[in-house]
């Protein structure tokens, strides 16, 4: 690609507000792609970093690009690239890593201290038409699967992860709290992992009805229910085997413990603003609880994309909303202060 031709992003400039730049098209590097981005997925973390200009101790110094989760086509190749061609179309893995760490070499690459990740302060996003990215984190995906479902496999990558951390298997009853798009992800992820009884918790209605729509065997609203008696009365009294926290909300935390039955596993998934929570550990210490976490995700992506292609798992009906790039701004803002409207909304770059 010229080095001169001209790419649109947009960038945000403060808090709650995108504007639009004319920034040159990357070119690849001997080991790169192009790749001209179709569909970019609106995170929980884009939201909370456009809202409230951080997250723990990543802070946005403006002008910054949002977005991470990426699926597109393939347009030029680096002269060492060997795997992908001009037309390939490709879901994006969004973490570069060293490669070279006691992390990288076990395997666990996720938790490389040196990690650079698309909308991670100070690392820019994809919230624009090109990116320019490594052969090996770009993902062919097959025919039958569209770029905005490419998009969509970083966001399953986590539900994955998640059952993957939880051990999850057939014969488990399994609890899901939060309905948004990782809860939703993780609950089709345990589906697939063979677990037949999954309950999904939420507060609001249209995401339960989602929950439903995409397989769940019951679903509990929060704000009319007693959490812990309906899964009693949808476990026969026993509690269930495995419980994924993807909201963040510490009431859920400690309501996953008293729904846990004796020796069982919590999987924590959702950050909270503050970072921290207060759990009834005699409580954990008495059914000798198992607890795991997930930060991002590991080896996944050929998993995810397999799923997607053999129909087990239909990301397209996880998206209730879609906005031309133009409209970013308004994409934003609504998927704030629509929360209880918007599961998942996704970015359209190009078609």
């Amino acid at each position: 690609m010229n080095k001169q031709k001209m790419m649109k992003r947009a960038i945000m400039t403060d808090i709650r507000k995108i504007d639009f730049e004319q920034v040159p098209i990357p070119e690849p590097k001997e080991n790169e792609v192009l790749v001209k981005l179709e569909y970019v997925g609106i995170c929980g973390s884009d939201l909370h970093y456009f809202e409230n200009g951080s997250i723990g101790n990543y802070v946005v110094k403006p002008p910054f690009v949002l977005g991470h989760e990426a699926g597109g086509v393939v347009v030029d190749a680096g002269k060492n690239v060997k795997t992908l061609k001009a037309g390939d179309r490709v879901a994006l893995e969004p973490g570069k890593t060293c490669g070279h760490c006691k992390f990288c070499k076990s395997g666990k690459y996720n938790l490389c201290p040196d990690v650079v990740f698309f909308a991670t302060p100070p690392v820019n996003g994809v919230f624009q038409e090109y990116i320019a990215h490594e052969e090996n984190l770009c993902f062919k995906i097959p025919d039958n699967i569209s770029t905005l479902e490419g998009a969509l496999i970083e966001p399953l990558a986590v539900g994955f992860h998640a059952a993957n951390q939880g051990n999850a298997h057939p014969g488990q009853a399994a609890v899901v709290f939060g309905a948004g798009c990782i809860g939703l992800v993780s609950m089709l992820a345990l589906k697939v992992k063979g677990i037949s009884k999954i309950y999904v918790v939420d507060m609001l209605k249209k995401r339960l009805d989602k929950a439903l729509e995409l397989g769940a065997s019951a679903v509990i609203d929060v704000s009319e229910e007693n959490v812990e008696q309906k899964v009693l009365e949808l476990t026969q009294g026993e509690g269930c085997d495995l419980v994924i926290e993807t909201s963040g909300n510490e009431n859920a935390a400690r309501q996953s413990m008293k729904i846990a039955k004796k020796g069982s596993t919590i999987v924590f998934v959702g950050y909270n603003k503050t970072g921290e929570v207060t759990l009834p550990m005699s409580l954990a210490l008495d059914k000798e609880l198992n607890f795991q976490t997930v930060f991002r995700y590991r080896n996944i992506y050929p998993m995810a994309i397999e799923a997607a292609a053999e129909g087990k798992i239909d990301l397209k009906r996880i998206v209730t909303d879609i906005f031309p790039f133009s409209e970013v701004q308004k994409a934003m803002d609504y998927s704030i202060n629509h929360k209880e409207e918007v599961v998942k909304a996704v970015i359209r770059i190009s078609e």
